[in-house]
């Protein structure tokens, strides 16, 4: 798994809106990269929910929320629309992403792991997530970031 101070592996995936989104393209905001397990499952909806209802608390601190999942851009669209999620969930399909970050056990893995990594400004890991409870993931990264 990617550790703190590291530089964050760029990538380019599909997301959910029909556009590409590299991790390059974010430089000069903070980027919470959420690995999600599945669209639609309980836990991951509750996160989502999450993100979204504290969505201007991520903007006003220059944080961009960015999902990753194994679903389809499809999926992930339908996703997005049914709950109103304002930040880009991204398609790893080949789980390329998910094992350059550590966040699954490999290329068969049928799910990614619940982690999410703050990256920097620069492109640099600032935290890890790798102990997720999607009841409070949100506000926990945001009192982080807040130094509450």
């Amino acid at each position: 798994m990617i550790k703190v101070a590291e530089l964050a592996p760029d990538f380019t995936l599909a997301a959910h809106d029909g556009a590409s989104l590299s991790l390059k393209s974010l430089r000069g905001a903070k980027v919470l990269l959420w690995f999600f397990v599945e669209a639609n499952t309980p836990g991951c909806t509750l996160e989502g929910r999450g993100f979204r209802d504290h969505q201007s608390y991520f903007d006003e601190n220059n944080i961009r929320v960015v999902g990753v999942s194994f679903d389809s851009p499809e999926d992930n669209a339908a996703f997005a629309r049914k709950h109103q999620f304002g930040f880009p969930l991204l398609s790893d399909t080949d789980h390329a992403v998910a094992i350059a970050y550590g966040a699954c056990s490999g290329a068969d893995a049928r799910y990614p792991d619940r982690v999410s990594f703050l990256i920097d400004e620069h492109g640099t890991v600032e935290r890890v997530y790798d102990q997720v409870d999607p009841r409070d993931h949100p506000a926990r990264v945001l009192a982080d970031v807040l130094g509450v």
